[in-house]
């Protein structure tokens, strides 16, 4: 299986080419939220949130998910500091993508994601959904709002 490192977004960009649908991943520390793009890279959907358990079962998930949307290219949130150090959960996004790297077979890209899980948590807010729902649903929200930012990036 051909493994690709993880690209800056500008190789990322170079990779994925221009009408590709995007998978966001925020990998947490409990559950992992998926969110996708449209082949344009205009708007970010929040999917699905899927409870970390083994590492194979993820892949098989996150597999049927590229399958099934034409998927062309994965972002990984990066929860760097807001110093812009790496921490802890920044080091364990970085892991996860390697590993992500070596099972999958389209082009992989990291995205900061600092304030991802706040934002998407205020705009929900904005919505007038309830604290339960807003919680449930974070990490999705929380990869749509990363995965949003990245192809605003992109789209420049």
């Amino acid at each position: 299986m051909k493994t690709y490192n993880i690209l800056s977004i500008d190789e990322f960009k170079t990779n994925i080419g221009n009408n590709s649908r995007l998978l966001g991943i925020d990998p947490g520390y409990k559950n992992v939220g998926f969110a996708i793009c449209d082949e344009n890279k205009r708007v970010a959907t929040p999917l699905k949130i899927i409870r970390k358990t083994k590492f194979d079962t993820l892949i098989n998930e996150i597999n049927k998910i590229i399958s099934e949307n034409q998927i062309k290219g994965i972002v990984v949130g990066n929860p760097i500091n807001m110093d812009g150090t790496i921490g802890k959960s920044s080091q364990s996004a970085s892991d996860f993508a390697k590993n992500l790297s070596k099972n999958i077979t389209i082009p992989i890209t990291m995205w900061d994601e600092r304030l991802s899980s706040e934002g998407s948590f205020k705009l929900t807010r904005k919505l007038n959904v309830n604290t339960s729902n807003r919680l449930d649903k974070l990490d999705q929200n929380a990869a749509a709002f990363m995965l949003q930012g990245a192809i605003e990036y992109l789209s420049n």
